[in-house]
């Protein structure tokens, strides 16, 4: 029996996930409903993506008998009443990143989860590329012996993006881009808590981090760094360098095709969207939404590949990050 999906909100990232859910088996996955604010909207994308009910309202989404998952893409100040929403419904849900403002939201969001016992995943959508399982294989069957250093950057010109730069929507480069260097690290550390996070940063002028460069260190004199930026082109790669060897993501690390292993490439093709993209590689979200499925199929209520506490460890080095830069929100607070 086909997964049956949900999704909420109709913008940029829930048309690409939507193209990408259409590149996986009709028999495994289906949309079956999209909701908006406003009923135009839900209307306009369920007429392009053929999916048979539209609603004007999360709520009405929430009710909906054939919904088994919901994929929340709204943007990130709404994504703790919404998970809320759609969990309290007893939907499982899948939140795209960050899955929350703060680490005392993301607890809200565990403890809501649990209360209900519904799944819920975190959208790093990285950690499901065919590269990012390969890195684990490595790292887990000791090929590349004990890793020293792992070093990140991303960054991209987007502070003409309102939802990139203001403070209400939730701007700035640590949760929009920072967020995937920080997970690939913590994925290559094993989940594992640093010892130490140094953080500095340029904040903008709506006093969100537009630049940020951060050190984490970590068991056994182990380190990483990452830089990521709303203002300026970073090199966008990542690299890991153990005893026994280096390994780097060329490009793109967010939504990775490549792998380099000892100086030997590995390409790795995505599925062709039906439609066309607003963001690079975006079919890749394909691989995140099978694991969602697997999960559900296996009566799971986390992923074992981005787990509650993984979710919980992002939030806590991202606020103290966030502490030691001065970017302070709203959502902090309360």
């Amino acid at each position: 029996m086909a997964t049956r999906w949900g999704i909420c909100s109709a913008g940029k990232i829930s048309h690409d996930f939507t193209v990408a859910l259409k590149s996986l088996p009709p028999d495994d996955h289906q949309v079956v409903a999209v909701a908006a604010r406003k009923f135009e909207d839900a209307q306009e994308f369920a007429k392009k993506h053929s999916i048979p009910r539209a609603y004007g309202s999360y709520e009405e989404l929430a009710r909906d008998p054939d919904v088994d998952v919901v994929y929340i893409g709204v943007i990130h100040p709404y994504h703790l009443s919404t998970s809320l929403l759609f969990m309290n419904a007893k939907k499982n849900v899948l939140c795209e990143k960050p899955l929350a403002m703060n680490k005392k939201e993301v607890q809200e969001i565990l403890a809501c989860a649990k209360m209900n016992d519904v799944f819920l995943m975190e959208a790093a959508w990285t950690r499901f590329f065919p590269a990012s399982a390969e890195i684990r294989r490595l790292l887990e069957q000791g090929e590349l012996g004990e890793v020293k250093m792992v070093r990140s950057e991303f960054g991209s010109s987007l502070t003409h993006i309102a939802r990139a730069v203001e403070k209400e929507l939730g701007g700035g480069a640590l949760l929009d881009v920072g967020i995937y260097c920080l997970q690939f690290i913590c994925m290559v550390y094993n989940g594992e808590k640093p010892e130490s996070v140094q953080a500095t940063g340029v904040l903008t002028e709506t006093g969100v981090d537009e630049t940020v460069v951060v050190t984490l260190k970590f068991s056994n004199n182990r380190l990483a760094v990452f830089t990521c930026s709303l203002h300026v082109n970073l090199p966008n790669d990542a690299v890991i360098m153990a005893t026994k060897g280096t390994v780097r993501v060329p490009e793109h690390m967010w939504c990775p095709t490549s792998l380099v292993v000892n100086g030997k490439e590995t390409r790795y093709s995505l599925p062709e969207p039906y439609l066309p993209l607003n963001f690079i590689n975006s079919t890749g979200m394909c691989y995140e939404a099978e694991e969602v499925r697997q999960c559900l199929l296996k009566g799971l209520k986390e992923s074992p590949v981005m787990s509650h506490a993984d979710s919980l460890l992002l939030a806590e080095v991202e606020d103290e990050v966030r502490r030691q830069v001065g970017v302070v929100y709203s959502q902090d607070r309360s």
